[in-house]
């Protein structure tokens, strides 16, 4: 397609929506403002990053997003309809794998289909197994979760995610737990799980060079409260290495920036 081409090509459906959107905490006798007026669009199909430190409200407005949270102000719609509460087309992956321990692998991943309409058994299984063979896991399929290293459970529990096939894709923090050579091999195949399925995913991190990796767009959050201080779009081509020299460069720019909004104040306290 040639750059007219492009730009003449219609835009992607609006997949979420989020208009002036804010959230507190009470704390003690104190009330923390953990967002104020986010407005952000995600398109069908996009990968968008949320970076920024702690206490700038990623989490709170990804839990927003899933219905988890009630924003105080503003709303969420999804394809168009207000966000009211959970929902089987938003999927949270957290941090933490919260596999079931007493379930084999396929067990797990089968889990979430026992709630798709027209699914006996049998095409549970082969669902299944379908997206067990998508991350490299289907040889695993009878294995216990406590006989899988860190990695392969993060694998699993992503699996189980994309099996019900929701139409987004909510990831908090999944990576950050997992050491560095493990990072790096799920995100080699959560790109191409991406380029092969386009779902639509918000992802949140504390890492540039990860959101970079990952994400179309990179989107700057501060706190105290939450702010979207900037959005960049990342161009660069996939699939994306993050040791490689000219993605390195781009986010300590990005970092720089943030640094910057966030001063000397806020940076003495992170």
């Amino acid at each position: 397609m040639t750059d007219v081409q492009q730009e003449l090509a219609p835009a992607p459906p609006l997949k979420l929506a989020i208009r002036g959107v804010g959230k507190s905490f009470a704390q003690g006798k104190a009330v923390v403002h953990a967002l104020d007026q986010i407005d952000l669009d995600v398109a069908e199909g996009e990968f968008v990053c949320l970076v920024g430190p702690s206490g700038c409200g990623k989490s709170t407005l990804l839990s927003i997003i899933a219905g988890l949270e009630t924003p105080d102000r503003g709303e969420v719609l999804a394809d168009g309809q207000p966000v009211r509460g959970p929902g089987r087309d938003r999927v949270v992956m957290f941090q933490e794998h919260a596999l079931f321990p007493w379930k084999d692998v396929l067990g797990n991943v089968e889990f979430g289909l026992r709630f798709k309409p027209n699914l006996d058994a049998k095409a549970r299984r082969e669902v299944a197994r379908f997206y067990l063979r998508m991350v490299g896991l289907e040889a695993f399929a009878h294995a216990w979760v406590h006989e899988l290293s860190g990695g392969m459970r993060q694998r699993v529990a992503l699996a189980r995610c994309l099996a019900p096939n929701p139409r987004v894709l909510l990831m908090d923090e999944p990576f950050a737990a997992l050491d560095a050579m493990t990072r790096e091999r799920l995100y080699g195949d959560l790109q191409q799980i991406w380029s092969a399925r386009r779902k639509t995913i918000v992802l949140v991190t504390h890492n540039m060079r990860e959101a970079l990796t990952l994400g179309d767009r990179i989107v700057l959050m501060t706190p105290r409260p939450g702010r979207i201080h900037a959005e960049h779009v990342s161009g660069l081509p996939r699939p994306r290495d993050i040791n490689a020299p000219h993605l390195a460069e781009r986010a300590a720019e990005l970092t720089a920036e943030l640094r910057r909004a966030l001063g000397p104040d806020e940076e003495a306290t992170r």
